[in-house]
């Protein structure tokens, strides 16, 4: 996931949003055509959109994907005015999506060569590079799979750049009935579609939940569920509000219980809905999540990667991404990282090999709600020099040579699947939890960790830029309810 203040090595996708606002105005004027640009046009909640449909039409604008349910209409336009001209009745809200956004910041991916996979011996009895999974020890994904590992009942949407349906140890694993690409906000079921083009970060994530236990690779920590790819992220880097908006209602839709969202909406990093320019684009998002519980679906975000205080924001100097930051200050908890801190969304921030606070992850008292393995290549707590395996191996696909691989990753991009790993576990053992009970049960199962004494700060031979101060107790700031166990929710 992307970080929210600074740039580090880590899995990260990034979103944008557009600066909306509830205007007034009247018919579509003859003004010369501007650039096709995106809007989310909203109704008023509770409302259908058959007046802002028509309000749509009278401003020149087109309707490209409709999402009734919810009041929410994803529209092109190339007229300069179309964002004064379509409000009025039936309009609550409109967001232009266009022209903000910041690229995709995956950091690096550590590719393991052709020979190093042959030469890999393992455990015979597990896969062949499951020596190199740290990861599934610490959250004890062998004792797990004893008992359970997963049913194909369950499906995850995995809300990323999609999924390598060619990979080895994907190819079975992916329910192509139920993936898309939700690009522009408009669903696309080809399987060209929803593959990944400039990215393998949906592939990587879509490993470390689900990866088979077939003799080759990796295991995922549940490989009996399926997952779905419902590709969000476009060529160029971005997640707009309206690919996510369709991503939550797809996987609603479409009978998964599980989603999977390792990005957070751009370019306002920390997203404040008191704040009319980008309102809009937290009512859509919001109201599609809540559509999303609503049909047995429990959404999954990563933390970030900025080691930022989500209980205590103050300053956002990074936003926008795109173009010169403003400054902003004296913020308030009404500006929120979405989807991770948006109501009934689990939150998971990343630990190490060592188990404590990865340097980059963010935490926060009352935010956080588990931790989970998200890799930590920089320095251990005790001051040794970690390296790529202190990351995360999981499935690769390179796309320069269009070929699958294995390789490491790291940041809460990596915690968030791991957590939703054992979800998709715990719903494999008890089915029939509404997500509201699965997220309990979730976070009643996870091993505690008490918080380190005083300033913490991992990376000491780079001063205070790492620093960090736990508050809570047995539920605490850096790792919530503790570390996600596989064993504890299927024994």
């Amino acid at each position: 996931m992307k970080n929210l203040r600074r740039k580090t090595l880590a899995a990260a996708s990034a979103a944008t949003l557009g600066v909306g606002l509830a205007l007034t105005g009247g018919l579509a004027s003859a003004a010369a055509a501007g650039p096709d640009t995106s809007y989310l046009v909203l109704a008023p909640q509770g409302a259908n959109t058959s007046k802002a449909a028509a309000r749509v039409a009278a401003a020149k604008g087109t309707v490209v994907a409709s999402y009734d349910q919810i009041g929410v209409l994803v529209v092109r336009s190339t007229n300069p005015d179309f964002a004064t001209q379509v409000a009025g009745a039936g309009v609550d809200s409109v967001a232009t999506t266009a022209g903000l956004g910041t690229a995709l910041d995956e950091g690096e991916t550590v590719e393991i060569s052709a020979a190093d996979v042959a030469a890999a011996t393992g455990d015979p009895t597990k896969e062949p590079l499951y020596g190199q999974q740290w990861d599934m020890n610490m959250i004890h994904v062998p004792q797990a799979h004893a008992v359970n590992s997963g049913s194909a009942n369950v499906v995850v949407g995995v809300l990323d750049s999609g999924i390598s349906s060619s990979h080895p140890d994907l190819a079975t694993q992916i329910a192509k009935d139920k993936s898309t690409s939700c690009i522009g906000g408009v669903t696309n079921t080809t399987e060209a579609a929803w593959n990944p083009t400039t990215s393998d970060h949906g592939t990587h994530v879509a490993g470390t939940i689900a990866a088979a236990v077939n003799g080759v690779g990796v295991t995922g920590i549940a490989p009996g569920v399926k997952v779905a790819a419902v590709k969000v992220v476009n060529d160029d880097g971005y997640i707009f509000p309206e690919a996510a908006v369709c991503g939550f209602m797809w996987a609603a839709d479409h009978g998964m219980q599980l989603t999977n969202n390792s990005y957070y909406i751009d370019p306002w990093e920390l997203n404040c809905k008191n704040d009319p320019r980008q309102r809009p684009v937290w009512q859509a998002v919001q109201r599609a999540i809540r559509y999303s519980q609503s049909k047995g679906v429990l959404n999954v975000a990563s933390a970030g990667n900025s080691n930022y205080d989500l209980a205590h924001k103050i300053t956002d100097t990074g936003s926008p991404n795109n173009g010169t930051p403003e400054n902003r200050e004296n913020l308030t908890n009404a500006c929120l990282d979405l989807p991770a801190e948006a109501p009934g969304v689990v939150t998971v921030g990343a630990v190490g090999p060592t188990g404590e606070k990865s340097y980059y992850s963010s935490y926060g008292q009352g935010v956080i709600d588990v931790t989970a393995p998200g890799g930590d290549t920089r320095y251990r707590t005790q001051g040794a020099r970690s390296t790529s395996t202190d990351a995360i191996l999981s499935t690769t696909f390179n796309t320069a040579t269009r070929t699958n691989g294995w390789g490491y990753k790291q940041g809460t991009s990596m915690s968030g699947p791991h957590a939703t790993g054992v979800a998709a576990l715990a719903l494999s053992a008890h089915p029939g939890m509404t997500p509201g009970q699965l997220s309990s049960f979730l976070e009643r199962t996870s091993v505690a960790q008490s918080c380190p004494s005083g300033v913490y700060n991992p990376v000491p031979l780079l001063g205070d830029a790492y620093d960090a101060t736990c508050s809570g107790g047995a539920r605490n700031g850096f790792y919530g309810a503790g570390m996600v166990d596989a064993y504890n929710v299927v024994k």
